[in-house]
């Protein structure tokens, strides 16, 4: 009997670990279709201008955000190589606040989500004492060794605009500072004998950096350049510590 409903509770616990996984890696895409959303959403909008003569004086600006960059490791070793798509995508919300009766110059605070996958020739490997980096053996078959990230982001920005409560189209200069929790930070390797991913605890928890976005209606370019290494004191690489900084590159839409 006790044999049975143990038989039982197992087969109980890996179904939800199956479906677990099956909705971890599904949430990647819905934060990617959300963001394609509202991409579509900034489009329209940035279309439209008030033609019916009515207008809010104490009108608000671009408090939703979406971005897609491309992830640049800087300070990496020479032997070193960065391959497929490091891609970055950021979905989130900030708070307008104007300063100034026209309310074109203000300030932006608001929170938001991001993923980061980091595609190198380095494969981390776990070992009971601890992750080991290290290019790929001479016999492994490595199809695609990554870094990934999960954080929550909390952006700070200094806002300058020509808008105005008529108009949708204007140019834009945001800069300030961003900070990121890290949530989930994973490695994961993919050879001809299957997938092996695990968790890195020697990526970081906390990322600062720069960001600037500039740009006019629907297409503006969005930059940050990391202010913190990506890895600890304890990820070493051919004996040396793996000291790589990321800065993003990519397009920032806003809406409403």
């Amino acid at each position: 009997m006790f044999f049975k409903i143990l038989s039982s509770c197992l087969k109980t616990f890996k179904g939800v670990t199956r479906v677990f996984c099956l909705i971890c890696g599904m949430f990647r895409w819905v934060v990617i279709t959300m963001t394609f959303f509202l991409l579509g959403c900034a489009v329209v909008l940035a279309q439209q201008t008030s033609t019916d003569g009515t207008y809010d004086e104490k009108y608000l600006e671009d408090q939703f955000y979406a971005a897609f960059a491309y992830n640049f490791l800087l300070d990496k070793p020479g032997s070193v190589v960065q391959q497929s798509l490091s891609y970055n995508v950021q979905l989130g919300f900030i708070k307008d606040i104007p300063l100034n009766k026209a309310r074109n110059f203000g300030l932006g605070l608001g929170f938001g989500y991001a993923t980061n996958s980091y595609y190198t020739n380095i494969v981390a490997v776990e070992t009971p004492g601890g992750i080991v980096y290290r290019l790929p053996l001479e016999q492994e078959e490595v199809n695609r060794s990554k870094l990934e990230t999960h954080a929550i982001e909390f952006p700070l920005e200094i806002r300058w605009r020509t808008s105005n409560p008529i108009a949708y189209k204007f140019w834009r200069v945001y800069t300030g500072f961003k900070a990121e929790y890290l949530f989930s930070r994973r490695a994961k390797v993919v050879t001809d004998e299957g997938d092996t991913a695990f968790s890195v605890p020697n990526i970081e928890q906390w990322q600062f950096g720069w960001i600037v976005n500039f740009g006019y209606n629907t297409w503006n370019l969005h930059f940050y350049w990391s202010l913190r290494d990506l890895m600890d004191s304890n990820a070493v690489f051919e004996g040396q510590q793996l000291n790589v900084r990321p800065i993003r590159i990519g397009v920032i839409f806003y809406i409403l």
